[in-house]
């Protein structure tokens, strides 16, 4: 009986050691994978003002008439231009994203919403999708000068007006990546994992 007991005793042993270091093999192959398959920021374009540059200054009439300044290096708060469209699927999906965005982030940034096209199209948009919580402008000219090409569409402003993170956003993990870029002080993630590598 006791005979038993220790064959038992030192299987169990031996179990529970394998299974460590299967264990210990799984935690290694994930930190490789995770090296290998790094996060993917905001899908940066190459044309338009370059990250660093100076963006241009504007002072336009939002969707409801208020007067908005969009640049400018006399600014208090950083600013995220988030281009969209009433016919964008992808820009709806992250509509709620930007509410959520806005409220968490309400210390340092003010969220913009920037388009361009029929102004009773988007005012019924802005209507439905209840954004009034949002400046809404609607200027070609805004869109042609930061060279945007593609929806959904966001350029983060610093303080200091200058670009400070930029590029296709399609989700939450691609828009925060802007502010990851900003407080890293790089252009984007992607250059700050190759900085890294």
């Amino acid at each position: 009986m006791t005979d038993a007991l220790v064959v038992s005793n030192a299987l169990l042993w031996a179990v529970v050691l394998a299974l460590l270091v299967a264990l210990l093999a799984l935690a290694r192959q994930i930190g490789i994978l995770y090296e290998r398959i790094a996060p993917m920021g905001a899908l940066m374009l190459d044309s338009g003002p370059k990250v660093g540059e100076a963006a241009p200054a504007f002072e336009l009439e939002s969707l409801t008439g208020a007067r908005i300044a969009v640049g400018g290096a006399d600014r208090t708060r950083s600013q995220l231009l988030f281009f969209l469209s009433p016919t964008c699927p992808v820009c709806k999906k992250l509509l709620p994203i930007l509410r959520s965005t806005r409220q968490s982030e309400r210390g340092w940034l003010d969220v913009v919403l920037a388009s361009d096209g029929d102004r009773a199209e988007h005012l019924a948009f802005y209507q439905k999708a209840k954004l009034a919580d949002f400046p809404y402008l609607l200027s070609t000219e805004l869109g042609m000068a930061l060279k945007v090409g593609r929806l959904p569409y966001a350029v983060l402003i610093g303080e200091d007006g200058r670009i400070r993170a930029k590029g296709l956003v399609n989700s939450r993990e691609q828009l925060e990546s802007l502010f990851t870029a900003k407080e890293l002080g790089v252009a984007s993630v992607q250059e700050f994992l190759d900085q890294r590598a």
